[in-house]
């Protein structure tokens, strides 16, 4: 049955291990990366009004809440193919950091689709949702799968891998913005770049070796993001004299994360990163996994 008024929560993601295969003639790139839901989210609350219009309220207030929004586009676009004319008032609640490499706006996104799929009784698969998310973002189908996963193409192709192995993450963003377009325009894809071992890494999470998952850690964006900003090789060192498994940067940056054993290290090593001024936003958190999901 449908509802007039939905309560969601948008999981940010952490990119276990990411390379960059080569550019498409298109302008896009071809990718090969596993994604990691984490704990993070933002809240989303959706609320049916008879206004005909889509109406978004944020808590970040650079958001742009108009057309430019990314949950925007996607109500946007579910809305013209359905013939919709009934309106949404959209509360955004933003905890995952913004322009970040966490796709939160992707995730934002993902969610909203979900949520007018079921408000308004579209009666739309996740295959048939992820079909029309791409559209919106190419994070935006994995974003709605959640979980472990190789991501493939410019990140639509989608392979579910086995659930990784809980441990605590901390996640810590410097205060600088990235842009994405940037990093993957300046990416030097020449042969003696040094590429990631996806495939290891998938062997590690199938293994559940959480040692041999940490030695697999890398991303390739890091050779253009961190060389600007030597900020990102000074918050993963830092981690990891705190006692780290390792840390790495997500997506195109500027946010790292670390793994730990201990949770106790990770709170110890938040406490540091504070303390010396290198990210405002720093947190603990777990890895998401599908079989604890809420009831949404």
């Amino acid at each position: 049955m449908a509802k007039d008024k939905m309560y969601l929560k948008a999981y940010g993601k952490i990119n276990l291990a990411l390379d960059v295969i080569r550019k498409r003639e298109d302008g896009y790139h071809d990718v090969r990366m596993i994604m990691q839901t984490v704990g993070i989210y933002d809240g989303i609350e959706i609320v049916k009004t008879d206004t005909g219009k889509i109406e978004i309220e944020t808590n970040i207030f650079y958001l742009p809440t108009n057309e430019n929004n990314i949950v925007y586009k996607a109500v946007k676009l579910l809305f013209d193919e359905f013939n919709i004319t009934k309106g949404v008032r959209i509360k955004l609640k933003k905890f995952i950091p913004v322009a970040a490499g966490m796709a939160g706006g992707s995730a934002d996104a993902a969610s909203v689709m979900y949520g007018i799929n079921k408000m308004f009784d579209l009666g739309l698969s996740l295959d048939e949702l992820k079909e029309r998310g791409v559209k919106i973002g190419a994070d935006v189908p994995y974003c709605m799968m959640r979980g472990t996963a190789l991501s493939e193409g410019i990140g639509e192709k989608l392979k579910r891998l086995p659930d990784m192995v809980q441990c605590p993450v901390l996640i810590a963003k410097p205060p600088i913005s990235v842009s994405t377009k940037y990093v993957y325009e300046n990416l030097k894809l020449n042969e003696g770049i040094k590429h990631p071992d996806i495939d290891g890494m998938i062997e590690a999470i199938e293994k559940n070796d959480l040692e041999m998952i940490a030695s697999k850690l890398e991303n390739v964006l890091e050779t253009v993001t961190a060389k600007e900003y030597p900020e990102i090789e000074v918050i993963k060192k830092t981690m990891i004299e705190c006692n780290a498994l390792n840390a790495i940067m997500s997506g195109s940056g500027p946010t790292v994360f670390g793994l730990f054993k201990d949770k106790d290290d990770a709170y110890k090593a938040k406490e540091r990163i504070k303390e010396l001024g290198y990210a405002k936003q720093v947190y603990v958190t777990d890895m998401y996994l599908p079989i604890r999901k809420e009831k949404e």
